[in-house]
């Protein structure tokens, strides 16, 4: 048997994790990557150096394979709808992925469907962000309708001159998208893997929280969610799959609320892909976000997405004061024998995510504890 080619774009560590479900599934990964030396690059074989931008290097990957995929969204949607014409299978297909790429499609869409959002509206300059504020109450947020990820591209701002410099670096046709604050109790996220076929798996819907904007921690599932609203959350995410023909795993980020004449969700955000919220799944699910989204994208038969304890804690960290955080291994397995941890390969800089550590058992305090005490190891705290 020859093992199926999955094409990857992006060579993050979300693709990394792929690879280790890859191999144990006898998958042949063939990773675009944005240098010889991220993440991916140290761990895939296969892994040609390019930009996602670059047709010719994205021509290359596919060649041979079964499938592509991304591990990003930031791939031009015209070189993905040419690669459909030409016949090859891209999962998620460009008309899906379009919705993670564009937050003003993303809502315009969310809105037809159905779906709970905030209100929101497309602004192109001072005035109209103004007149979006004075109807729905300052502050607001305001978000680039491309390319942000974790925090970045964000803010809440009291007044439209606090976004007149986005505002004005808006080529003709482009808006900014403006939604009203949402007043949430905590935020939630459901993971929903569905493959052409047209197969749906949902994982137990989790609480994340955030720091400076970046995903910190994850508690799976999310504690004393009442059982209307962690169906209706699977509801929402299954109905937001099916609805914009997502193919692979799909990421949808929501905020509980209680207030008068809300849901008690509001869709925040999308990804269509493996996500930070579902990173416990490795060591906490019967299958993992990255094994399902490689099932998912060949056609595969989904497996099964029960927890494996009563919960599973995921703690990311988030910068170190040691030159290598793999220098706390000894004091930390000495310490805490229970924690899994996952480092990403990355060079240690102020902030940026260089791994997680998940820890699952019965109590869920016992296993904050441990968590966040590993963590703080390899932070050298």
């Amino acid at each position: 048997m020859s093992a199926p080619v999955v094409a990857v774009v992006g060579g993050g560590q979300l693709a990394r994790m792929m690879q280790q479900q890859a191999i144990a599934l006898g998958i042949h990964l063939r990773v675009l990557v944005e240098s010889p030396t991220v993440a991916t690059a140290q761990v895939v074989p296969d892994a040609p150096v390019g930009a996602a931008s670059d047709s010719a290097a994205v021509r290359g990957i596919v060649d041979g394979a079964a499938v592509l995929t991304f591990e990003h969204e930031h791939v031009p949607g015209d070189l993905l709808g040419a690669l459909v014409a030409d016949g090859v299978p891209v999962r998620p297909g460009p008309d899906a992925l379009v919705h993670a790429q564009d937050k003003i499609v993303m809502r315009r869409r969310l809105g037809e469907l159905g779906a709970p959002c905030p209100a929101w509206a497309a602004v192109a300059t001072p005035a109209e962000l103004d007149r979006f504020g004075d109807e729905t109450g300052w502050p607001v947020v305001v978000k680039t309708a491309r390319g942000g990820y974790d925090g970045k591209g964000v803010r809440v701002v009291a007044s439209a001159a606090e976004a007149v410099d986005w505002l004005d670096a808006l080529e003709p046709g482009q808006h900014l998208l403006a939604e009203e604050r949402v007043p949430f109790v905590r935020e939630l996220a459901v993971l929903v893997a569905r493959r052409p076929s047209g197969e749906v798996r949902t994982w137990p819907v989790v609480q994340t929280v955030q720091q400076n904007g970046v995903c910190f921690e994850v508690l799976a599932p999310a504690p004393d969610l009442d059982e209307e609203t962690d169906r209706r959350a699977r509801e929402i995410g299954e109905q937001i799959a099916t609805g914009l023909d997502v193919t692979g795993v799909l990421a949808v980020e929501m905020f509980e609320v209680e207030a008068v004449g809300r849901p008690g969700l509001v869709v925040n955000e999308l990804a269509m892909r493996p996500h930070n919220s579902g990173h416990w799944t490795i060591d906490g699910a019967v299958t993992s976000q990255f094994e399902q989204h490689l099932r998912a994208v060949l056609d595969w038969p989904l497996g099964a997405t029960e927890p494996r304890a009563s919960h599973a804690v995921m703690v990311n960290l988030l910068g170190s004061e040691l030159t290598d955080p793999r220098s706390a291994y000894p004091e930390l397995m000495r310490r805490f024998p229970d924690a899994k941890v996952h480092l990403y390969g990355k060079e240690v800089r102020p902030g940026r995510k260089l791994g997680h550590v998940t820890v699952t058992g019965t109590d869920l305090e016992a296993a904050r504890r441990t968590a966040h005490g590993a963590v703080a190891l390899l932070r050298g705290d």
